[in-house]
């Protein structure tokens, strides 16, 4: 076994130290968001809750929309992540739904190793009653389907800009997900299980929700 170097476990315990803070940061700020409002907390309160300097504050988060968004995008990340490792063989939609599956069976403690996912929640109801959040919210959003419409065309060897059909279905992918989202963040559930299972139904409707005629369907019920 190899002899830590000196600086080994000061280094260790340094990022240790700066995510505490980072974490810190993130649920003092979503903690005065959702009780006094967005555009009425200031960054010099969120970094005197967590007793950092507004300039520490600044080593993390460019300004209040970052530390709003940086739960979520740890969510997305980690299912960017799973949808980048799902088999080949398995069809684009397939594959992003169990991307999404795979990726709120894991979530859960990740997110609450920062934010109380009740918190989690006040947060999605707080950035859709907020103008300015929920423009940031849809441009966000945006960026994040080009991503994936990238990675789907890559997976199926698509020209992304030649064929619509990734594009297509990621948009179509995207509405279905903020829909269970919004449905979550209005519900009285808060937990990761309620979400997961919202998100399973809403998607296993994507298919039949495509169907020409919904009022045979209908008749069937």
């Amino acid at each position: 076994m190899a002899t830590p170097t000196p600086h080994t476990a000061p280094t260790g315990l340094r990022e240790r130290k700066k995510q505490r803070t980072r974490d810190a940061l993130i649920r003092a700020a979503l903690e005065l968001f959702t009780e006094q409002g967005y555009e009425a907390t200031t960054i010099d309160e969120i970094a005197e809750t967590v007793d950092v300097s507004q300039r520490t504050y600044f080593r993390y988060f460019a300004n209040k929309e970052d530390v709003t968004f940086a739960v979520q995008e740890m969510v997305e990340a980690r299912f960017l992540d799973e949808l980048r490792v799902r088999p080949a063989a398995e069809a684009p939609l397939i594959a992003l739904r169990s991307a999404v599956m795979v990726a709120w069976d894991e979530i859960g403690s990740a997110i609450e190793s920062v934010i109380p996912v009740e918190l989690y929640m006040r947060s999605f109801q707080m950035i859709e009653s907020t103008p300015a959040l929920v423009a940031a919210h849809l441009r966000r959003s945006s960026e994040l389907e080009e991503q994936i419409a990238r990675l789907i065309a890559g997976r199926e060897g698509l020209d992304v800009d030649a064929d619509p059909r990734p594009r297509v279905l990621v948009a179509a992918f995207s509405g279905v997900m903020r829909v269970a989202g919004k449905v979550w963040g209005e519900g009285q559930d808060c937990t990761v299980a309620s979400i997961r299972e919202l998100t399973r139904s809403y998607l296993d409707h994507l298919g039949p929700s495509m169907d020409d005629d919904w009022r045979t369907g209908r008749e069937h019920h």
